[in-house]
């Protein structure tokens, strides 16, 4: 079965927009893996505008707690990822927070969100990229690296050392907004990304703007481990909870005297 982390990022912008502690990023969490996700994903960006420096800790010590609170048998330990660009700051956090998966993820400045996956024929960037992935692995952290479903810069993953790519399923969901049709035409490109990713022994995640109507496509993608879904997420369960905490906040208020 494919695993469902979950990116927190959503809460935290909602949070800071109004500053204080409310929504929490931790309770928010919490709810999350309680209802069955694999894991919380967060890209802590250099200007925190959603997840900060103290959330990555905050999230690392809750998760540590939270497994250590689970039953020994039947339960998989709860995974945290942390995405983010290839630079020092990054590769600092990452190696003082500890994560079960870092994902690396090329990063334009004044971006909202990411939009591309990496071009490893740049000697630069491959360089760069060795050089983290090789700290990264002496830590025990698995890798995986954003990628598009130019499947032939997957040897060049494979090289690096990188464990497992991440397809960008930007245009997939576009694609699908537009119609199934347009959608099932898009999919069969990550399809066979996807097969050849496997063929060289790369796990394969995937993620951005997958929802419930397109995964029902996409959750049939071969060899898929996990994905990793936030914005869209959060924005459903606002939509299917707020009948819900509508009615609370009106139960309430009845019981008030009226004055």
């Amino acid at each position: 079965m494919t695993q469902l982390s979950v990116n927190v990022n959503k809460i935290a912008t909602l949070r800071n927009s109004r500053g204080g502690s409310i929504p929490s990023v931790i309770q928010i969490s919490e709810i999350i893996l309680n209802a069955g996700a694999y894991g919380i994903t967060i890209h802590p960006r250099e200007d925190e505008r959603h997840i900060t420096k103290q959330d990555v800790f905050e999230i690392q010590k809750f998760l540590e707690s939270y497994n250590e609170n689970l039953p020994k048998k039947g339960f998989p330990k709860k995974e945290f990822n942390i995405e983010g660009e290839p630079s020092e700051r990054f590769l600092d956090l990452v190696l003082a927070a500890k994560p079960d998966q870092a994902t690396l993820v090329p990063v334009k400045p004044g971006e909202i969100t990411s939009d591309h996956g990496f071009n490893l024929q740049e000697e630069t960037v491959f360089q760069t990229l060795k050089s983290m992935i090789q700290k990264i692995h002496a830590q025990g952290i698995r890798v995986s690296l954003f990628m598009e479903t130019n499947f032939e810069q997957y040897p060049l993953v494979k090289k690096l050392g990188a464990d497992r790519i991440e397809l960008y399923t930007g245009p997939f969901a576009y694609a699908y907004d537009q119609s199934k049709e347009a959608g099932e035409i898009s999919f069969k490109s990550y399809k066979t990304a996807a097969i050849e990713a496997n063929k060289l022994g790369l796990g394969v995640n995937a993620g951005h703007d997958l929802d419930t109507n397109n995964l029902q496509l996409f959750a049939k993608l071969p060899h898929l481990a996990e994905v990793s879904i936030g914005h869209r997420l959060v924005s459903q369960s606002l939509l299917v909870g707020m009948e819900t905490t509508i009615r609370d906040y009106l139960k309430v208020l009845s019981q008030g005297n009226g004055v």
